[in-house]
């Protein structure tokens, strides 16, 4: 019976198409081995070149030695000019943990919030990186991440802050590469020990005792939960800056540790009813701008050694003292009513010393250093350079100009106040700081000209050199313009501002010593007679009046840039050269408040303590007479000699028989003194 129904399957024209299907099973066997085959083609040149973009990634990654860990930050010793110690900063004893002594709680709170398959994943999470895709292509924006910690921790030691896709690359390369080379508890002990907490505290020991003033090894849960939280966004969830914020984010975390876990539903109630208690953050000294700003610098100076260093600084603490208390205390009195948030300071020696500097009103708050980084319009503050060439193009602090109202194109620069004085000498008009006479100036002179001479004496940031540069319209830092200010203090010569004196190892063996005084001469000494006899108007009778000192001379200048968004004051004695500026950091307009205002009540709370020791100087030059300059000599000559020397009768109805024209006509001589 099988056989029969062989055989009639056989002679059945149904069989036939059964015995034709040989061809398309043989066609979809070809079919799967050409499949197979390319796919093997296929992957294996997407693994030679995965290989190849891997090998470029990790020989891309700049000065990074991917077999030997960076060290941690090295340790600094600052001191004060008289020794002292300023801070400590980096790695000494004491500022390192290991995951074996932190409670299980934080590592959990960190793991929970930031890697949850931190112990299962290979060093890049795809599942959490196909979510955050996900996420973020629905939201239309980021709002999700992808990494992991190993590749956190990978940013942090080999690379730089840039947000490109290479660097994302990188990112997961040297994650891979981490995980290959440590253990998990490794791995997550140099990132706890390296991760940045916010306010200057790198490290979860340092967080700890910044935020609670206890170990990380005693911190509860809750605590945990905060620190833990801080790590998304260390400025924005910091508990010394919005309580709330802090809490909301530690209970995200807490929700977190459930859902993995980590703790019990009743744990994280307990947690969350008594939340943790926030140590109410400390007076935090403007000493500390100097600290970051002097650990910025190190490496330029010491190199790539890694040995802890002692690094001697010119920081008077005196000064330094008087500058604090001036910005703290005349903001506390007047920065609200005058619509005034942020105030910065520095104090200079004539040979360019730092003694004192103060980068914001509450380092606290933030930790911008304005009087380093900032770079604001000085208004009139800039007004020196331009009366400096003036006085290089032959003029004098008596020579006379017109203070008028004055075009240039389409440029009207008006007076303050719109007040003007008619005819009035280089002296008057610096110290009632008027902009037409600065512009007329400006002008004749040439705007190159009046930039020139402002980089020769030390302004280093951009200059646009066009006509309003007269009224400091490019913007300027705080040091760079007081170090332009010193060649009028110390007889004219320019100076190199700067703060590191001496670095050595902790044994006194010498990595660094300042040696150099600056580019010599920049200002000749008749000129700075000149600009000391202008600038000493100011403050006795113009618009620095504020920042006279009973005992010893002072000059100086007052600056206000556009729409009172900045107000300055730039001054100096025989001892001292100071730089004052208040404003705001969005460059919000002040309620009117002009250099000769608040900046100039600063200025003298501060020079007046510091030099109530110091035996009174001159400035250079003073009580000797002021130079004559060539303009002045020919507005002396008679009619008839003045005739003469233009040739008879050439001048004929140019000169009046009055001696009050004549010096009309030596203006027009003088229009293009070049």
């Amino acid at each position: 019976m099988a056989r029969k129904k062989r055989a009639s399957a056989k002679g059945s024209p149904k069989a036939k198409p059964k015995s034709r299907s040989k061809k398309p099973q043989r066609a979809r066997r070809s079919f799967l081995r050409r499949t197979i085959y390319w796919l093997f083609v296929i992957g294996l040149w997407i693994g030679i070149i995965g290989a190849g973009a891997a090998t470029y990634l990790i020989f891309s990654v700049s000065d990074t030695n991917l077999y030997a860990l960076p060290q941690k930050q090295r340790g600094i010793v600052v001191l004060a000019s008289n020794g002292e110690v300023l801070a400590r900063r980096g790695a000494f004893k004491g500022d390192r943990v290991r995951v074996d002594e932190l409670p299980d709680y934080l590592l959990r709170a960190v793991i929970a919030i930031e890697d949850r398959r931190f112990h299962s994943h290979f060093g890049v999470d795809v599942i959490g990186l196909g979510r955050a895709v996900y996420e973020n292509v629905k939201a239309g924006r980021i709002v999700q991440g992808g990494s992991t910690i190993t590749q956190q921790l990978a940013k942090n030691l080999f690379l730089k802050a840039d947000r490109t896709f290479e660097r994302k690359l990188q990112e997961a390369v040297l994650a891979l590469w981490l995980e290959y080379k440590y253990s998990k508890d490794e791995i997550l002990q140099l990132y706890l020990n390296r991760v940045y907490f916010g306010g200057g505290a790198y490290g979860v020991e340092a967080a700890a005792q910044r935020f609670f003033r206890k170990s990380a090894r005693h911190v509860t849960l809750s605590e945990s939960a905060v620190l833990a939280g801080v790590l998304k966004a260390p400025s924005r969830y910091s508990p010394t800056r919005s309580r709330k914020r802090a809490e909301d984010r530690a209970y995200v975390v807490l929700n977190a540790m459930v859902d993995a876990g980590f703790i019990t539903a009743r744990e994280g109630q307990l947690a969350v009813n008594k939340p943790a208690a926030v140590a109410r953050a400390p007076y935090i000294s403007a000493r500390q701008y100097i600290v970051d700003w002097v650990a910025e610098l190190v490496p330029d100076y010491a190199g790539a050694a890694r040995t802890n260093l002692v690094v001697e600084t010119t920081i008077d603490l005196k000064a330094q003292a008087a500058a604090e208390k001036a910005v703290r205390d005349r903001l506390r009195k007047h920065g609200a009513k005058l619509n005034v948030s942020q105030a910065a300071m520095v104090v200079m020696s004539p040979s360019g010393e730092i003694r004192a500097a103060i980068g914001g009103a509450n380092y606290a708050k933030s930790q911008f250093n304005r009087a380093v980084k900032a770079r604001r319009q000085p208004g009139s503050a800039f007004k020196p350079f331009v009366f400096l060439t003036a006085l290089e193009h032959g003029y004098s602090p008596d020579t006379t100009v017109t203070d008028a109202p004055f075009a240039h194109k389409k440029w009207r620069p008006k007076n303050y106040g719109d007040k003007y004085y008619g005819k009035v000498t280089l002296r008057q008009a610096l110290a009632r700081s008027l902009n037409s006479v600065a512009a007329r100036l400006t002008v004749r002179l040439g705007p190159k000209e009046i930039a020139a001479r402002a980089r020769r004496l030390g302004i280093t940031s951009k200059l646009t050199a066009n006509p309003t540069i007269a009224l400091g319209t490019s913007e300027v830092g705080l040091i760079e313009i007081a170090a332009a200010y010193a060649p009028f203090a110390n007889g004219g010569l320019g100076v190199v501002p700067h703060v590191i004196s001496r670095i050595t190892t902790l044994d006194g063996k010498p990595v660094y010593v300042r040696k150099g005084d600056g580019p010599g001469r920049v200002v000749s000494a008749r000129n700075v007679q000149a600009m000391n006899d202008m600038l000493s108007s100011v403050v006795r009778d113009g618009t620095g009046k504020r920042a006279a000192l009973d005992a010893h001379p002072a000059a100086g200048k007052t600056g206000t840039s556009q729409g009172f968004r900045d107000a300055w004051f730039v001054g100096y004695t025989a001892s001292y050269v100071s730089a004052v500026w208040v404003g705001n950091d969005k460059g919000t307009p002040t309620k009117k408040v002009t250099g000769g205002g608040l900046p100039t009540l600063i200025w003298h709370d501060v020079m007046a303590p510091i030099h109530a020791a110091l035996p009174a100087q001159p400035l250079p030059g003073e009580g000797e007479q002021a130079p004559r300059s060539i303009v002045d000599l020919l507005r002396d000559l008679s009619v008839s000699a003045f005739r003469d020397l233009l040739g008879g009768d050439e001048t004929e109805g140019e000169v009046d028989e009055d001696d009050r024209d004549i010096g009309s006509i030596i203006e027009e001589i003088t229009e293009n003194p070049k």
